[in-house]
């Protein structure tokens, strides 16, 4: 006789789990994904939030630095313009490739003013909150599109950094 199976009766060794045992583990790893899922999808657009905040400076001082370099001084035509002059990566190209969020750009007539507006690609999944950064360098947020205009930033609250 087997060393393992001395104090077990050979029927008892020869069964496996019962239903109810399996029932209780799949409802208690249930349990456990219900609780976690919806903690890991808001970190990960709390750092979508944050990484787009991040961009926003990136792009404020691209345009900036691009106005430097133009007599009369003015700001960037569109995005494909300072991505062209190297002051930005093609990331900003693509539709929802900046950390879930998509980017009006506008410019006012002379080139003297600018918004650049970030909206979440998918509202409630990649972001909640909608950013805004004009020549002031100044980032706002919101809960709702229609912060930026073509004279800069209108509304909003501005974020600390």
């Amino acid at each position: 006789m087997n060393y393992f199976m001395r104090n077990k009766s050979p029927e008892r060794a020869s069964r496996g789990f019962t239903l109810i045992e399996i029932m209780i583990v799949i409802a208690i790893i249930g349990l456990l994904a219900s609780l976690a899922v919806p903690n890991f999808l808001r970190v990960r657009m709390n750092a979508n939030e944050e990484s787009i905040r991040a961009d926003l400076r990136t792009f404020s001082t691209s345009n900036e630095s691009y106005r430097a370099i133009h007599v009369p001084p003015i700001y960037a035509p569109d995005i494909p313009d300072l991505i062209n002059d190297r002051y930005l990566d093609s990331t900003w190209l693509n539709p929802g490739n900046k950390h879930g969020y998509t980017f009006i750009y506008k410019r006012g007539d002379p080139g003297t003013s600018y918004s650049l507006e970030a909206g979440p690609l998918m509202p409630g999944v990649t972001g909640v909150r909608f950013y805004c950064v004009d020549a002031t360098g100044v980032i706002v947020l919101a809960s709702e599109t229609g912060l930026g205009t073509d004279t800069g930033c209108t509304g909003g609250t501005p974020v600390g950094s």
